[in-house]
């Protein structure tokens, strides 16, 4: 039994149910974080020290930092190509999972998403560089559907996270169409909708 704590609405909980119910596996998750509360108690604290979301318990592990878990239970779980066991082949779909973490999610939360919710205007410079990391996702997505070609991996976990929000945002927005289409690709899948697709802006009165 796989047990995720953090609300529905943290992207970084969103990555690790929506990695799970792609490889066909299924969870409890336990609301917790931000208006949920629960993250500062000794017992959550003894999981995650930094009293954060999400955390992931099974019958081996408890483990915090959602790329983390996704990698555990790739390797677990998953198959090729979603994840594959040859380092070689897995290189890519690594490269580009973090990529989608730390640069495209990294920029798009604390540039865009974040000063927009809140009711302002992108930072400038951070607009910049998301436009940059979209013309490098646009150029990636010549090669097939998905981010490595015509095989959907853990990669576009990461890299298709944030285009809920990006999407969905009240955001003037440059004309990406592969992006766009890749973005409609995502739409169609059930677990995007499920656990991805889910209404943020009551997020905007706890940030303020």
């Amino acid at each position: 039994m796989l047990t995720v704590y953090g609300r529905a609405s943290s992207m970084n909980v969103q990555a690790v149910m929506w990695g799970i119910a792609e490889l066909g596996l299924t969870a409890e998750r336990v609301d917790a974080g931000f208006g949920f509360g629960g993250t500062d108690t000794p017992e959550y604290r003894a999981m995650n020290p930094n009293g954060l979301v999400p955390v992931l318990r099974d019958e081996h592990v408890t483990m915090f930092e959602s790329a983390a878990i996704l990698r555990y239970l790739a390797a677990r779980f998953g198959r090729f190509p979603f994840w594959p066991e040859d380092p070689v082949a897995r290189a890519p779909v690594d490269m580009w999972a973090e990529w989608g973490k730390v640069t495209l999610q990294a920029n798009f939360l604390s540039a865009i998403f974040h000063p927009v919710l809140r009711g302002g205007a992108p930072e400038p410079k951070g607009r910049a560089a998301l436009d940059s990391h979209l013309g490098i996702l646009e150029a990636q997505l010549a090669a097939g559907p998905w981010v490595l070609g015509e095989a959907f991996t853990l990669a576009d976990i990461e890299v298709g996270l944030p285009l809920y929000r990006y999407f969905t945002l009240d955001l003037e927005r440059r004309d990406w169409p592969r992006v766009a289409s890749y973005y409609r690709r995502l739409c169609d899948r059930p677990t995007f909708v499920e656990h991805v697709m889910i209404d943020y802006h009551h997020l905007a009165a706890m940030m303020r």
